[in-house]
């Protein structure tokens, strides 16, 4: 197969779990021997990875700009994979009109809608209502995965709610979680013990709403009760891009350091002995959870960052949403080595019924193939999404060809 991936941003799998998944998936394909080439609108980053080493090939795109076509329709490819529904709304209607007979599929990373309605409940200091969720972002995103042929679920929970609550077939979905290699027995072996660790770690890109949030509930709710109890623990807390914001919360005396930038996320994560990340809002599954427990290490989280990650299996150190009592589950597994391997074997079994790629690459592939071999019967079938593509309801067709317009009028008045 010949594949495009229309990637949001470009793939940084050190600075956030969205980039991690992403290799897993480009991985994937790769192991098929399909060739891949990798295009996006964004800016190039100074911790992106590089393509090219991996046999991608990697091209830089326009929005609002009938190059692509010309691009496309040179490429030809059997699957287009969108990153994120914003990047279907681009180009979907451009490769459905130059490649109809291509598998559009969407990757959506989280369901964003949900994430944005539980952070405007947190705003608005209320409990979240399915209701909060009836909102333009929600119908955009709703509307670009009832177009494409198939998409990518993370969340097996996000996957139910679609079903039932906003009626997309479940045909149109496929949840599949990170992907991941098992940890061996001399891997095991090798980790660092709880004696050998020391400190708390907190991990994840200042740019995604939900990690700053948990850095300010760490520093004004729960750091100081942990702190208070064991005075001489430090929290260290790691992330790409902080803003200056976060850098002056930055205090050696209080035993809260600012870290910034980490290069081998999970060394760092080794190192420590417990992660916490009380998120209080967000959506998909979170990558820094599942690196802790790859790496030996409990954590502490809440119900929204446990949310579909664990199949109901005992959690890899503790949930809970009260940041007292956060506070007080942090302090006691920390200085409990009995509690804390058991959350240690937690974790492993976690990993091995729900993130292991040797059980689900396989079908993933095999699913994506079989859509590519019935696609003329399976879009026959999808009543919505053949309305939704209808040129009556084409407004962000018409949008991006009117800013082409403009742009174009424009630079040759100034010429």
């Amino acid at each position: 197969m010949n594949i495009l991936v229309i990637g949001y941003v470009w793939p940084e799998p050190n600075s956030s779990a969205a980039g991690s998944r992403m290799m897993q998936l480009l991985t994937s394909y790769r192991a098929q021997n399909w060739s891949i080439t990798f295009a996006s609108p964004a800016q190039k980053t100074e911790h992106m990875i590089n393509l090219d080493i991996l046999g991608i090939t990697s091209v830089a795109i326009e929005l609002n700009n009938s190059s692509f076509d010309d691009f496309i329709q040179e490429l030809a490819p059997d699957m287009v994979m969108f990153d994120r529904f914003m990047m279907e709304e681009q180009f979907g209607w451009r490769v459905e009109k130059h490649c109809p007979d291509a598998l559009r599929l969407l990757n959506t990373e989280d369901l964003h809608s949900l994430r944005q309605a539980r952070h405007q409940a947190i705003r608005q200091n209320k409990t979240f209502d399915i209701l909060d969720m009836h909102n333009e972002h929600t119908v955009r995103e709703i509307a670009s995965i009832f177009r494409s042929d198939l998409t990518l679920m993370i969340s097996d929970k996000e996957v139910e709610l679609l079903t039932t609550h906003f009626s997309v077939p479940a045909t149109q979905l496929y949840a599949l979680p990170f992907m991941l290699h098992m940890t061996t027995k001399e891997d095991r072996q090798q980790r660092l013990t709880f004696s050998e660790r020391q400190h708390f770690i907190s991990i994840g890109n200042f740019r995604h709403a939900p990690n700053w949030d948990a850095v300010l509930q760490l520093k004004t709710e729960i750091w100081p009760l942990i702190r208070k109890a064991l005075p001489t623990v430090e929290m260290h807390i790691y992330g790409a891009y902080p803003p200056p914001k976060a850098t002056q919360l930055h205090n050696v005396k209080q035993g809260f350091h600012i870290k910034g930038w980490a290069e081998d996320a999970k060394a760092m994560m080794h190192q420590a002995r417990i992660l916490l990340a009380p998120l209080r809002f967000g959506a998909g599954i979170k990558g820094k959870l599942v690196e802790a427990m790859e790496m030996g290490t409990p954590s502490i989280t809440t119900e929204i960052g446990a949310e579909a990650m664990h199949d109901n299996l005992p959690w890899n150190g503790e949930i809970i949403d009260n940041p007292i009592d956060f506070a007080n589950a942090a302090i006691a597994l920390y200085q409990d080595q009995g509690k804390w391997q058991e959350c240690q074997k937690n974790g492993e079994a976690i990993l091995q019924k729900k993130y292991d790629i040797t059980q689900l690459e396989a079908p993933f592939i095999q699913r994506l193939l079989q859509h590519k071999s019935e696609l003329s019967s399976i879009r026959k079938q999808n009543f919505m999404s053949m309305m939704l593509r209808h040129h009556s309801l084409k407004s962000t067709q018409y949008m991006s060809q009117w800013i082409e317009a403009k742009n174009k009028h424009i630079t040759e008045n100034t010429q």
